[in-house]
Order: structure tokens, then sequence, then C-alpha cells
């Protein structure tokens, strides 16, 4: 198993691992990820944007997640971990948790805060999440894009 940085030759496969996972729990629906319009290029959007970045994991030579982090509210140096999905086979390996490591290890060099969005009805994610030493807050942070969202975390990273 490998991680690495996104290049522009997995595209296509980290969107249909987003896109796929979405479906499966019901969740390809506005306000989630499943839209987002950078998902065709998440090379060229995690590369234009300072402090950000995306990392896939592989497994013989094959993409199966990925993880991300993007500047949320430079102003308070808080980013946003994103689009953390892995393929079924891949679940249940440690690779979420290596992401996470990976993601939250370049996030403490520019920020002082991470923040997350997810749904309570993804159990295993939470649980994770809380792992990380994630706080579940009472309501998303001003800006927040993902309105079909119903959980939000933060971590202080600094």
């Amino acid at each position: 198993m490998k991680i690495r940085e996104i290049e522009n030759k997995d595209n296509a496969a980290i969107k249909k691992i987003i896109q796929d996972s979405l479906e499966s729990l019901g969740l390809a629906i506005p306000g989630t990820a499943y839209f987002d319009p950078q998902l065709n290029d998440l090379h060229g959007y995690y590369n234009s944007l300072a402090h950000a970045n995306y990392w896939v994991a592989e497994i013989d030579n094959e993409i199966v997640g990925g993880i991300g982090i993007a500047p949320f509210n430079e102003q308070d140096k808080i980013c946003e971990l994103q689009k953390l999905y892995l393929t079924p086979n891949a679940q249940g390996l440690g690779i979420a948790r290596l992401l996470m490591e990976t993601a939250l290890l370049f996030a403490s060099k520019y920020y002082d805060k991470c923040y997350l969005e997810t749904q309570h009805e993804l159990k295993a994610a939470c649980k994770l999440y809380e792992k990380f030493q994630f706080t579940l807050l009472p309501e998303p942070l001003p800006g927040s894009e993902h309105s079909a969202m119903n959980a939000w975390y933060i971590k202080t990273l600094k």
C-alpha cells in the first residue's frame, strides 16, 4: 500500500470512488461532494490552491481512496479536510487512518485548526474523526458549501 500526492492521471479513478461511495450511501444529492465542480480535475484544483493537497492510496497500482486538505478560512488559519473516501475493499485495512495522518501532518504546517463536514449516519467516519480528536460542533462554520451535511467537526492542530 502506498500513499502519494494525486497526479493528473488519477482524476477519473478518484472521482469514480467518490461518486460510487456517495451513491451507495444514498448521498448522490445536491449539497454533497457528488456535485462538486472540481471533481473532474482534483489534481488541478488542489494544485491551484496555496497550502492545499490531495493524496491517493494505492494497492497494487490501483487507486483505492484519497483525502484532501484545502483552505477554509485563511484569516483564522482554518483548513478543511475534504473528500476522504475509500473503495469498499479498502475499508477496514487502516488506510483511512494513514490518509488522515498524512493530511493532518501537512495541515499542521500551515493551519491552526482543521474543519470537516460529514453525516451522522456515517458512523465509521465519525468514529475515525473522534479518534483523531475532532470535536463535534453544533452547527457548520460560516462559509460551508455542503448543505446536505449534518455533522461538523473541528480539531486544533497547534
